[in-house]
């Protein structure tokens, strides 16, 4: 009996040992060809560049001026920092990889990249549908709109953005590490995502499919249905506008953020809520690009570069740093005097 137990068990922990983490994760990325990677690199560091410097100057603007410190605005700093920090865990590794022989990257670093990501995804949900709901109190009760937008009200709105962003992210996080990848460790991606590991799984992944699709779902679905609900509010009060250059005024201030909620829900839905048989990787790398990349580039100029007020900031700072340079010349040329 002793015998028979010591070999069975000797069996089950071979079979365990096939089953461990590996000790390192390799992307394919987007090509082997050198060339072509560093053309890429190049692309993609302006993209990056124009991203940080485009969002920063948003938050200065924003928190240095006093006629931005109103909830839409802070809700745009807000959405700016979500957006250098979503770039932040993705580009300066993938810019890396473009230049390196081997893609790799650590198990630790790569539950740390899906963690930040994800959760940065998430909250940037919920402060555009937040947004949303700030344009809705703005035009259609704009009697009530310091109560229903007052400074607790929009604290709560980001406190909820990002601790639900942090806590789904986690979930999927722990859920995907705890798996068993026995087979590859090539990820066919250009970062640790989420289906991507789930495709190297030697174990039953249905669990994290199931809530992968609920909580995205869940997040995607629900703050869309508040923009929708939002937008329908508006249209209907901007209808009721006699003056047609009055209904173009007011809709203007929504123009902007309708193209970035399509442009970003559109690429989201297409990525986590399409059918399993239709689901491609290398569809999947074009498509997260796009609002990994680049969208953080064009929001904003989608948001805010458009609109007057923040132009008007911008040439008010660009005049104060323009003073102060010829100050600190004209001090400059006394002193050689």
């Amino acid at each position: 009996m002793v015998l028979r137990s010591s070999g069975k068990n000797k069996k089950t922990k071979m079979l365990e040992s096939n089953y461990t983490m590996p000790t390192e994760f390799l992307f394919v990325g987007f090509t082997d060809y050198l060339p072509l990677r560093v053309t890429l690199f190049l692309v993609f560091l302006l993209v990056y560049t124009l991203t940080m410097v485009g969002n920063i100057l948003l938050i200065i603007l924003v928190n240095i001026n006093s006629s931005l410190q109103i909830p839409m605005y802070y809700f745009l700093s807000n959405l700016s920092f979500l957006d250098i920090s979503c770039s932040t865990a993705i580009t300066p590794k993938m810019l890396a990889n473009f230049l390196a022989s081997r893609k790799s990257i650590s198990p630790y670093g790569c539950a740390l990249q899906m963690f930040f990501f994800a959760s940065f995804a998430d909250a940037e949900c919920l402060i555009l549908a937040a947004m949303a709901y700030d344009r809705y109190a703005a035009i259609c009760n704009p009697l009530l709109y310091t109560t229903l937008m007052s400074r607790r009200v929009c604290v709560c709105f980001i406190v909820l953005a990002y601790f639900s962003g942090s806590t789904t992210s986690l979930v999927h996080v722990c859920l995907t590490f705890r798996l068993s990848f026995c087979g590859s460790n090539i990820v066919n991606h250009f970062f640790c995502d989420i289906p991507p590991l789930l495709a190297l799984s030697c174990t039953d992944t249905q669990i994290n499919q199931l809530l992968l699709f609920a909580l995205c779902s869940f997040i995607q679905t629900s703050t869309f249905v508040v923009i929708f609900i939002s937008y329908f509010c508006i249209l209907i009060t901007v209808l009721s506008i006699k003056s047609s250059g009055g209904r173009s005024k007011t809709f203007s201030t929504c123009a902007s953020h309708l193209i970035a909620v399509t442009l970003f829900y559109g690429a989201l839905l297409f990525m986590y809520l399409q059918p399993t048989t239709s689901y491609s990787l290398d569809t999947d790398k074009v498509v997260a690009v796009f609002y990994t990349v680049v969208f953080p580039m064009f929001n904003p100029i989608i948001y805010s570069f458009r609109n007057k007020d923040v132009k008007n900031a911008l040439k008010k700072l660009l005049e104060r740093i323009g003073y102060s340079n010829e100050w600190y010349l004209n001090r400059l040329r006394i002193v050689n005097i």
